[in-house]
């Protein structure tokens, strides 16, 4: 699973012209999930590291402080092209993207994780739609995280 985490003052996802998924200052994470992705039973590791990732200011401007203790919304959204390959060729490869439905059992694996451990603050896109993003980055603060990379 990768994770492109961004910091947040605001952020929102529209499908077709309609708001989806809104929050104020928190985290937009875009997620995609690979075919050799982590198993289902992993997720629950990965959303308490996302709730607990410490990227938000203190009162002495150092990184000290996660999406939960700033009390702030996380909107996730799937998003498939975050395992295109561009070695060969100019135009993208997704073949290392899961399948439409691993995705999104991944995908709503990690939505009820999170709901779980910050009820009420966790918003979402819809997948598989045309969704408009809008953010206004914080910072801005841009975090990579490959569950393939942490242990």
């Amino acid at each position: 699973m990768r994770l492109l985490i961004q910091r947040v003052s605001e952020a929102r996802v529209r499908v077709n012209g309609q708001i989806a998924g809104e929050i104020g200052r928190g985290l937009l994470v875009f997620v995609g999930v690979g075919q050799d992705d982590v198993s289902l039973f992993e997720v629950d590791k990965w959303a308490l590291k996302l709730s607990q990732l410490r990227i938000f200011s203190d009162s002495e401007g150092k990184m000290n402080r996660s999406v939960n203790d700033v009390q702030g919304g996380i909107l996730l959204v799937s998003q498939f092209t975050l395992y295109a390959s561009t070695k060969k060729g100019n135009r993208p490869s997704f073949i290392q993207a899961a399948s439409p439905e691993t995705a999104l059992s991944h995908f709503n694996q990690l939505v009820f994780h999170l709901e779980k451990i910050l009820p009420g603050r966790i918003q979402t896109g819809v997948f598989g739609a045309d969704m408009k993003v809008e953010l206004l980055n914080d910072g801005p603060v841009t975090i990579w995280m490959d569950t393939h990379h942490m242990e």
